[in-house]
């Protein structure tokens, strides 16, 4: 008798602890439900060359992703909405304009943001949901300075090593060069401890060269910086930065962009700007999915 009651308060211990997980990680919408991973497939073969770059480097460059015409479409739209020459220190770049959230301006961006290449690789480096944590448009005049050298998730207090926290893309508007200030890596740097870089590892940096339209892809661990611009001729990127969905994003979306321009933009736009919910709950709206927010617009 002992023996088989036992049994049983194991087995209903695992079955508590199955429901429960099945709980946490389950969709509970009925609604919406989600639409991570429903974007238009990539290259099999391409997706696990960049993995493997990631991997190993911690950063990966895909070529001509975007083609010319669309390259010059972005640069013609976002141009008119720089408003400051410069930026507000050295991270920034006194001789760098920053757009920050175009999106509310203009939907030229959109096919960036949600570029399929970009979004397989989150799908396999981050939990369904993963939202955008910003978007900026960055201009790099001459004579600029290099730029401290960083990881973009660095933010987020979690002793490394660890897996990164973020990821991020840079579309190149313009040729990067070597000597036009085109971002600088290092190198399996996603690996490191807490340490800043010695001078050493400082010097195995190198510079992300490709052609416009090309993308470079890395991870939130990854130490990189802006290059500096020694030619005279500014160097354009759009950069999509992007986290898991338990993380607090950079830019607060909610409040920098309208509901109207959110319901106008696609199903995969609305999930990472924060109308999705990660489960069982995370980033419910008075208790119902946020989406519900946009049904009146």
């Amino acid at each position: 008798m002992t023996h088989t009651t036992r049994a049983a308060t194991v087995s209903t211990s695992t079955d508590a602890a199955s429901a429960s997980n099945a709980y946490l990680s389950g969709d509970h919408a009925k609604k919406y439900r989600s639409t991570a991973g429903s974007q238009p497939s990539t290259d099999q073969r391409q997706l696990r060359r960049c993995l493997d770059d990631l991997d190993r480097d911690g950063y990966t460059i895909v070529e001509n992703v975007l083609d010319l015409a669309t390259v010059a479409e972005i640069r013609s739209s976002v141009e008119p909405l720089f408003v400051h020459e410069g930026g507000r220190n050295a991270f920034e770049g006194y001789r760098t304009r920053r757009l920050y959230s175009p999106i509310d301006d203009t939907d030229v961006l959109d096919d960036i943001v949600e570029h399929p290449l970009a979004l397989g690789l989150l799908d396999e480096l981050f939990e369904p949901n993963y939202l955008l944590s910003q978007l900026q448009v960055i201009d790099i005049a001459p004579g600029e300075s290099a730029q401290g050298l960083h990881p973009d998730d660095n933010f987020y207090p979690w002793p490394r090593p660890r897996p990164p926290l973020g990821a991020a893309t840079i579309f190149a508007i313009d040729d990067f060069t070597a000597d036009n200030g085109a971002t600088v890596v290092i190198p399996g740097s996603h690996r490191w401890d807490d340490h800043f870089p010695t001078e050493e590892e400082q010097a195995t940096a190198i510079p992300a060269v490709m052609p416009a339209g090309s993308m470079l892809f890395f991870l939130g661990t990854t130490w990189h910086g802006g290059g500096a611009n020694h030619t005279d001729r500014s160097r354009m990127c759009v950069t999509a930065q992007y986290c898991r969905p338990w993380c607090r994003p950079q830019e607060n979306f909610s409040l920098s962009v309208s509901k109207q321009r959110v319901a106008r933009s696609s199903e995969h736009i609305q999930r990472l700007l924060g109308y999705s919910i990660h489960p069982p709950f995370m980033g419910f709206v008075r208790g119902m999915h946020p989406k519900r927010l946009l049904e009146d617009v």
